[in-house]
């Protein structure tokens, strides 16, 4: 047999071996590039489901009284809550805060679309808990988040499904944790940080990628404008915020946003109910957010103030919400919501202690009598506020 002797060739008998091995490897780091993917994936999962298990709250409230079965958020339309309060180790109230920000979303499952109903913090609103009529954000301070639930409920007419309640740390921890968020200031100020340092944050006017504490600046920062531009700017901010945490690049810092969370944040949503909110997030390029405000004016009565919320304009938002969860507005135009029901003939008087239109409710009504004349407080049968109204004008916020 006549050997070949022809390099040509063998170099040609050769070179299939030489792509089956490059195929072999590319195949190879396909294959551990899709472990890797699914180990990190199944390592979220894992983790998430312990954090955010822990943070659920049961908090006695099965369903919202305007709804006549308990939802599903993945199969009908419904609204959470957001809770931002104002708690912090320096002010040592972790169980009586106010919350600095109330925001009510609606879903609506078919067109995986979000309405953000920001509700002013100085809201004056009737408090079934107490009996009368005070600043929305005290309701926490009163009875948690089922009273803040019941309150939104009280001022809006459409049911509130869920909560989420995180505080002032949770919140600049998930900023830090996706390197910033971009948004625009509209004016330079400065502001308390996290731990009530005051003027420790100082921003200037301009589009800017902001770190944790200095988002939350300007989230609560009002001495330059009102409540309402304030809520502007945090539905500015949760936007952002939404919009990087569920961009591409943001995908391996999944790890860091559920550390942020997990010791920071409760909510009455499970965990399963959470996964089936993540359609939201990954079914249009851009998430469908529409944000709106409650107008009204400036209320002040014996130098206390509130926010009185516009009768028409209120009507035109519980229509929007309305239509937005596809449930029928069985009471368009007429009575003030925020009006205090009827007394019941057969409720004992002395349930509800008579409120002075013109007394700050959240205020001791003895503190200007003289002390040796007026020992009782009229209020005993509830809870005493937290802490005074100073803060207010002390932090600004």
């Amino acid at each position: 047999m006549k050997r070949n002797d022809n390099p040509q060739t063998r170099v040609t008998r050769n070179k299939p071996k030489k792509k089956l091995r490059k195929g072999r490897v590319f195949t190879l780091i396909l294959i551990l590039a899709f472990l890797s993917v699914a180990s990190y994936a199944t390592y979220l999962y894992v983790k998430a489901d312990s954090a955010l298990s822990g943070s659920y709250e049961d908090n006695g409230r099965e369903k919202s009284d305007l709804r006549e079965t308990i939802v599903d958020p993945k199969f009908d339309n419904v609204s959470i809550l957001l809770m931002g309060v104002d708690e912090n180790k320096k002010r040592d109230n972790a169980g009586s805060a106010r919350t600095d920000t109330l925001m009510l979303a609606t879903l609506n499952k078919d067109e995986k679309s979000v309405k953000i109903v920001s509700i002013p913090r100085d809201t004056l609103v009737y408090l079934p808990e107490v009996g009368y009529e005070t600043k929305i954000n005290h309701a926490h301070a009163f009875g948690g988040s089922k009273a803040t639930m019941n309150a939104v409920e009280s001022l809006l007419d459409v049911p509130v499904d869920y909560y989420v309640k995180v505080n002032f740390e949770a919140f600049v921890e998930v900023v830090d944790s996706l390197n910033g968020i971009e948004v625009e200031v509209p004016y330079e100020f400065k502001e308390s940080n996290s731990k009530d340092k005051r003027d420790s944050i100082h921003l200037k006017k301009g589009l800017q990628t902001l770190n944790g504490e200095e988002a939350l600046a300007l989230a609560r920062t009002r001495k330059l404008d009102n409540d309402i531009e304030r809520g502007k700017r945090q539905q500015d901010i949760v936007k952002a915020a939404i919009k990087k945490a569920t961009s591409i690049s943001s995908v391996l810092k999944y790890d860091n946003m559920i550390d942020a969370v997990g010791d920071n944040m409760k909510t009455n949503l499970t965990f399963d109910e959470m996964k089936s909110l993540v359609a939201y997030g990954t079914s249009k390029d851009d998430l469908d957010i529409e944000t709106l405000q409650l107008e009204g004016t400036d209320y002040q009565p014996s130098g206390t103030y509130y926010w009185k919320v516009d009768d028409a304009a209120l009507a035109e938002t519980q229509s929007k919400l309305k239509q937005h969860l596809e449930l029928e507005d069985t009471n368009p135009n007429t009575e003030d919501p925020n009006q205090s029901p009827e007394q019941d003939p057969n409720q004992d008087p002395n349930q509800y202690p008579e409120q002075n239109p013109e007394q700050d409710p959240y205020q001791d009504p003895n503190q200007n009598q003289d002390p040796e004349q007026s020992n009782e407080r009229p209020y005993n049968e509830y809870p005493d506020p937290p802490a005074n109204d100073s803060l207010d004008e002390e932090y600004q916020y």
